[in-house]
């Protein structure tokens, strides 16, 4: 493989999607000396997440200094959880720093891929139309860009406005307006304390309690940015220290014991301590272990809730009418304006994309029945296709730019392979992939994502293709080295 050039038309690699996935494999690439690759990004901007999710109070959950790569820490993080305007110039200040833009294209939207079994290479198929050849194709397109909006009766009548959090509307003025929003996961418990002093009526529509843990969010003092960003020594320690600090908060989700029923109990303090109304405080207790939905962190969310012009509402949601929300004791709330707050399918990995091999078998068909890859990175039957924040990749309690960076150097590690034998592509052995799925269905078992609930980790039949079942440290230990024995090679 010779990745430094680009004959008739054909790159070494195709990077899919513009976020920190795809902008990290591209960062490393350059530094691997590898400058023939393509950012395909559909959209206007680099950011991902972080361009599409703009919604009140939308910022991460992870602390800033764990939620940024490694060789690129940034002293100028004004909270301790970084807004996501931030975030957004922190990405758009790696392509800059890293020499990324020459090799973005932006509104290119892949709609499908081939695998050229003659030429060992990928086909890819732009949706507005054009052909592009690469021998390799790292999709970086990630889990959480394909909203899910429930399909509620009568809610194409309905006469106001609608929109999902991910695709927020700046243009309508909230002040003064009713509100309906649906849905209690991780984006409801920024945007319900940032618009509930604004609003007229707030109607929050909850299918189930949350465990949500303190936040301890706060903005640095002027020393402590000074002192961060003048020493990247402190600012690793910073690091470090957040870190194993999240590692050790993954022990209660993977094991099932004292640590868990720890987390537990200062949940329920952190609600007894926020909410004194026993009849709300019932209402927001979880009915289920921690873990098993996503653990939320606020420190504003349960006090949001006892504002005056804020009603949580627990019965269903059963009809959407002209003028507002029907729910399943009969009760219709009139609203101005309906916000749901009610995530991605998570478990839906790659499309719309459709992704065939040289056999003509597709990527989905083939996971039709549960997305199973090697080390969330590689399908068997697809050569020189890599995935980052694949399968079994998902975290419940670290920075998924920690396992992003992992998977990175993986690719990487298989580039370097395929340059020293010579050979075209690399593909893992059915074998192994089925060892090492196998062992991650059982890991899981006894886990927290598994003790009961319904969940967006979940497929419909209740398996769990989205999160992994160790801790991160495990998974870096195991992508440091790409091994041949495991690989076909053409």
């Amino acid at each position: 493989m010779q990745p430094a050039s680009n004959t008739g038309g054909l790159h070494a690699v195709a990077i899919i999607g513009a976020g920190f996935a795809g902008l990290c494999m591209a960062i490393k690439l350059k530094a691997a000396g590898i400058d023939d690759f393509v950012i395909l990004e559909r959209g206007d901007r680099v950011g991902g997440t972080w361009r599409d999710n703009t919604y009140p109070g939308c910022a991460c959950d992870v602390p800033s200094h764990l939620y940024s790569y490694s060789f690129a820490t940034n002293g100028e993080w004004s909270r301790v959880f970084a807004p996501w305007h931030e975030i957004r110039d922190y990405i758009e200040g790696c392509v800059e720093r890293f020499g990324l833009a020459p090799h973005l294209r932006f509104g290119a939207e892949v709609s499908e891929l081939r695998f050229d079994d003659a030429d060992q290479c990928w086909r890819l198929h732009l949706a507005g139309g054009g052909l592009l050849r690469a021998r390799v194709v790292v999709s970086g397109t990630g889990p959480l860009n394909k909203p899910e909006t429930p399909e509620l009766p009568g809610l194409a009548r309905f006469g106001g406005r609608v929109f999902h959090s991910s695709h927020w509307d700046h243009d309508y003025d909230l002040r003064g307006k009713r509100v309906a929003v649906i849905g209690t996961g991780a984006s409801a418990i920024q945007i319900v304390p940032s618009i509930a002093p604004q609003v007229a009526r707030l109607h929050l529509f909850q299918r189930t309690a949350p465990w949500v843990m303190p936040r301890f969010d706060r903005a640095y003092a002027g020393w402590e940015r000074g002192l961060l960003r003048a020493l990247p020594a402190w600012r690793w320690l910073v690091r470090q220290a957040v870190y194993w600090r999240l590692e050790l908060f993954g022990w209660a989700l993977l094991k099932d014991g004292r640590a868990r029923r720890m987390f537990e109990t200062l949940g329920r303090w952190h609600l007894r301590r926020q909410v004194s109304d026993p009849a709300l405080r019932a209402k927001l207790t979880p009915d289920y272990r921690l873990g098993c939905k996503r653990v939320l962190l606020s420190d504003d969310y349960y006090p949001s809730l006892q504002r005056p012009n804020v009603e949580v509402v627990t019965e269903a949601v059963t009809e959407i009418t002209a003028h507002g929300v029907r729910s399943a004791d009969g009760t219709e709330r009139a609203v101005d304006v309906i916000v749901f707050a009610t995530g991605f399918k998570a478990t839906e990995f790659l499309t719309p994309m459709r992704i065939y091999n040289a056999r003509d078998e597709e990527l989905s068909a083939r996971w039709r029945h549960g997305a199973a890859s090697y080390l969330g990175i590689e399908v068997a039957g697809f050569p020189n296709l890599f995935l980052l924040v694949g399968p079994n990749t998902g975290l419940g309690h670290n920075s998924i730019v920690f396992m992003i960076e992992a998977q990175v150097h993986y690719v990487i590690e298989c580039l370097k392979a395929l340059r020293a034998r010579g050979t075209r592509s690399a593909e893992v052995k059915a074998a192994a992939q089925a060892a090492y799925d196998d062992e991650v269905q059982r890991r899981l078992q006894g886990t927290a994502w598994l003790a009961g609930c319904r969940s967006w980790y979940l497929s419909a039949d209740g398996r769990n293709f989205t999160m992994w079942p160790g801790f991160t440290v495990e998974y870096w230990r195991r992508t440091r080295r790409f091994d041949p024995a495991l690989h076909d090679f053409r």
